[in-house]
């Protein structure tokens, strides 16, 4: 268990510079205004209550794939607008920005900073040492912190300088709400689901999902494979799907899962029915057939209505439901009714009382694009990447370098 900031009490930060490293790579719009302001809204939880600690906060993030050092459009200024405007208190709150992550300037603004204060730091991509997890780079970041905090879930499964390289200069390391929240949730879903449990793992290829999958079948009651990576399914079991991407060579691979489910009495759910055209393209002629008269110069791009409704039905019965992937191309209108009918039926048993957890970037788009909210869900994953190596049972390197809590001392006798 990773130890939190309320674990280690609110006196431990008293007066103490707290280098946070937060998940602020939010969408801007080309006047550079913010699009999307909600991963930043996500760290207001840990930023407060450090201030109200009285900590000295310095948050640290990158922004988007800077390819040559600095960029004005990929510059974390606004980001710093923003957050002003969105922290709360008796009196505005000004944040400070350092004009870079490192060196003479970042060390003068932390140096200025009073108790309740908070700065944002440059961009941390504008040095490529940060991605490559440069010890120096990670000892000037360590310099200006004397606590260090992680609240970037979505950051945690890669060794970077700024969320694992870091911890070698600072401590203690501890996760922050948002970090603390994303491991709860998904430890507790892997590891204590109340049962039924289902997942609906979707998505384009097997080989991407190889390890989830594994992880997963050890796990769970149901498990409905839905999005292109059922088509090499459908193959291994001998049908014919004409132009849908299929990958030959993980063919055994699909006959053995298959076999595994069966032996540990896992039901798995594959498509019944499918919707099929000649291209992706919105508005190009389709039709929906039983997956045995799938057209031969046709692909699958969605799945059927008799396939939401069988997926309909058996998550009716089950408590616990991990979604990862969606059901078709949901991006191409047309071939969307599918994963939005689920996200629906999501919405619908999370009111019921059912726990329900969303992962995985095209899982979390596909609810913005239903214009589904967080809240409607019982969570939704901050992670893509992240979440989805959770899952897999993969060690995190963000996660693993922090804390552990201390073993309480009953527990030595």
């Amino acid at each position: 268990m990773k130890k939190t900031i309320v674990q280690a009490g609110a006196h431990a930060f008293q007066n103490k510079r707290v280098l946070v490293r937060v998940d602020f790579n939010v969408p801007q719009n080309k006047d550079g205004t913010i699009s999307d302001d909600t991963r930043i809204k996500a760290a207001l939880p840990t930023i407060e209550w450090l201030r109200g600690s009285g900590a000295k906060v310095v948050l640290m993030s990158h922004l988007g794939r800077p390819k040559d050092g600095p960029s004005e459009k990929l510059s974390l200024k606004p980001v710093a607008d923003r957050l002003s405007q969105l922290l709360s208190g008796k009196e505005k709150c000004t944040v400070a920005f350092a004009a870079d992550c490192v060196g003479e300037q970042a060390e003068k603004v932390v140096q200025s900073l009073k108790p309740g204060d908070v700065c944002l730091l440059e961009n941390l991509r504008f040095h490529k040492e940060e991605e490559k997890n440069d010890k120096e780079f990670a000892r000037q970041l360590g310099s200006l912190g004397d606590i260090y905090v992680d609240d970037a879930f979505g950051t945690s499964h890669r060794a970077h300088a700024s969320t694992e390289g870091v911890t070698h200069f600072v401590r203690p390391a501890l996760a922050g709400f948002l970090m603390e929240k994303e491991i709860t949730m998904l430890s507790q879903t892997l590891d204590n689901p109340a049962r039924p449990f289902a997942t609906i793992i979707g998505g384009a290829k097997v080989s991407s999902k190889i390890g989830v999958l594994e992880n997963l079948l050890t796990r769970v009651d149901v498990m409905v494979v839905g999005g292109a990576m059922a088509f090499s399914f459908l193959k291994a079991q001998g049908k014919q799907v004409g132009k849908s991407l299929v990958e030959d060579d993980k063919l055994d691979y699909c006959r053995e899962l298959l076999k595994k489910a069966q032996e540990k009495g896992v039901k798995i759910i594959l498509p019944v029915d499918v919707v099929c055209a000649a291209e992706i393209k919105a508005g190009v002629a389709q039709q929906t057939v039983d997956v045995a008269d799938i057209p031969a110069d046709q692909m699958g791009l969605d799945v059927g209505p008799k396939t939401s409704a069988l997926i309909d039905a058996e998550l009716k019965g089950c408590q616990t439901i991990l979604w990862n992937g969606p059901l078709g191309v949901f991006e191409v209108e047309g071939f969307d009714v599918a994963t939005f009918r689920l996200v629906d039926t999501l919405v619908a048993l999370t009111k019921g009382g059912v726990k329900t957890i969303a992962g995985g970037g095209d899982s979390v788009a596909a609810l913005g694009a239903k214009k589904v909210a967080d809240s409607q869900l019982t969570h939704v994953s901050t992670g893509g990447g992240a979440s989805l190596e959770f899952i897999e049972g993969l060690e995190l390197p963000g996660v693993a370098c922090l804390d552990e809590v201390d073993q309480p001392a009953a527990s030595l006798r």
